[in-house]
């Protein structure tokens, strides 16, 4: 198990992408770690958009980033809302000036613009808003999955297996 020990928060709001959520989060599970759920509110049940249900263990503002090893951003239509807390952006600044892997797909990169960190940045995403990312400073690719440093970014469902692989590469060193 190559994550046993490591901690790992993954974002959660309402419509989530059902398998950009839970694919990464059975797989970091697989390898050992320790996956919470963050939410605005704590124990609270979220729907993703196809009806699969999440539950949060804490809230954004229960969160120390310094007891955690990586962040997980699923997509879907989530993020946009997840952009709007402070908290979302402080925790997402703050694994990033750590230097700690963040994990992102799909639409999960309008996170990561709200927390302007973003410039420079060779970042995957859907097509769908490639024009943010690169209006944030990204350096778009259309590859299945990029990976930058600690940042490891990621297209669609259909990339899952080549993300979480390099990913998970990521959170282990």
């Amino acid at each position: 198990m190559l994550l046993k020990g490591k901690k790992i928060l993954s974002f959660v709001s309402t419509d989530f992408e059902d398998l950009e959520l839970w694919y990464p989060i059975l797989r970091l599970r697989e390898e050992g770690a320790i996956v919470h759920l963050i939410a605005e509110e704590k124990s609270h049940e979220y729907i993703g958009k196809y009806g699969v249900p999440a539950v949060s263990d804490a809230t954004f503002s229960e969160i120390n980033t310094e007891d955690y090893d990586a962040l997980l951003v699923p997509g879907g239509w989530s993020p946009d809302k997840l952009r709007r807390f402070d908290d979302v952006l402080r925790i997402t600044r703050e694994f990033n000036d750590a230097k700690k892997p963040i994990g992102q797909i799909c639409h999960a990169g309008w996170v990561l613009i709200s927390a302007d960190i973003l410039k420079g940045v060779n970042v995957t995403s859907t097509p769908g808003i490639k024009d943010d990312m690169t209006n944030a400073g990204a350096i778009w690719h259309d590859e299945a999955v990029v990976v930058d440093g600690h940042i490891v970014s990621s297209r669609r469902p259909p990339d899952l297996p080549d993300y979480m692989r390099e990913f998970i590469k990521v959170i282990a060193k």
